[in-house]
């Protein structure tokens, strides 16, 4: 599926950003970098003005009372709540409709590439570039702890720019469908609403969001992507007769979900390490924290 994002690649970003995509062997970063941009420059007017001044005008003193630090936590969860709404809609969108993506056998999974799969993970890699920098700037308030997490989901999400695992980063961006209802149970406390019927219903549907996606979806789709990965280490791709132009390539014009791939391509051992480790990481916090 082409990339339906709403305006294409700008040739001299693309340009720009070919060297550091060399560099990094992310041949697919520079079709989907006004997007991490994109993304990161949105989440940053969100976090200010936008989220102070609507935060003023509906709760009032509860917000501007607060002290600088819960301030800043404040216009964070505001973020995250916009960011994981809007996140999982457009991933759900396109499992639907890609039906490139949902026809992917082991190997395109592991290989294969969709412009639509990459422009999520490009929406995430921008929503993760914008936490690492805000956390940066705000040691005192986020700690090390969230600084690591950006890091590493910003890692992770650059890794499909390879194109490594395309295919699931749609599939692990579900795991933040409880996201929204654990921001609202946080601003409820936050505005003196702990205890309420509304804090009561919206606790029950986290619940269960976050069973169903993190703790059962969620393991499912690890061992999925664990067995996918296994095949793949040190193996390479049986691809189609042929050659592709990938000067010619832009994720509006695809030319076939493997099209990033060559008979060279392989898992490294370090690459499937990092990244499993990465995951159960991950899936072992949602049973454990």
């Amino acid at each position: 599926m082409k990339d339906p994002f709403f305006f294409e690649p700008l040739p001299w970003l693309v340009k720009a950003t070919q060297p550091l995509a060399d560099v990094l062997s992310l041949p697919s970063l520079p079709l989907h970098i006004h997007e991490v941009l994109a993304a990161s420059i949105l989440y940053s007017v969100i976090y200010y003005p936008i989220s102070p001044l609507v935060s003023r005008l509906i709760v009032g003193r509860k917000y501007t009372d607060l002290p600088r630090k819960r301030r800043i936590n404040w216009d964070a969860h505001v973020v995250s709540f916009v960011q994981s709404v809007l996140i999982n809609g457009l991933a759900l969108w396109v499992m639907l409709v890609d039906t490139e993506r949902s026809q992917m056998d082991w190997q395109e999974r592991i290989w294969g590439y969709t412009g639509a799969a990459g422009m999520i993970q490009a929406l995430a890699a921008g929503y993760f570039l914008w936490d690492l920098v805000v956390t940066s700037c705000n040691m005192d308030v986020f700690g090390l702890g969230t600084l690591a997490h950006a890091v590493s989901a910003l890692f992770v999400y650059s890794l499909g720019f390879r194109p490594f695992i395309n295919y699931y980063g749609c599939v692990f961006i579900l795991w933040e469908l409880s996201t929204p209802f654990l921001n609202i149970h946080w601003f409820f406390d936050k505005l003196g609403m702990t205890g309420s019927r509304a804090q009561l219903y919206n606790g029950l549907a986290l619940l269960f969001t976050f069973f169903a996606s993190r703790l059962v979806y969620g393991t499912y789709q690890s061992v999925t992507v664990f067995s996918d990965i296994f095949a793949a280490i040190n193996g390479h791709p049986v691809l189609p007769e042929g050659s592709v132009d990938l000067e010619a390539i832009t994720s509006f014009d695809p030319a076939g979900v493997m099209r990033f791939a060559t008979p060279g391509s392989t898992v490294p051992v370090w690459l499937a390490a990092t990244y499993l480790l990465s995951n159960l990481t991950l899936n072992s916090l949602n049973f454990y924290c």
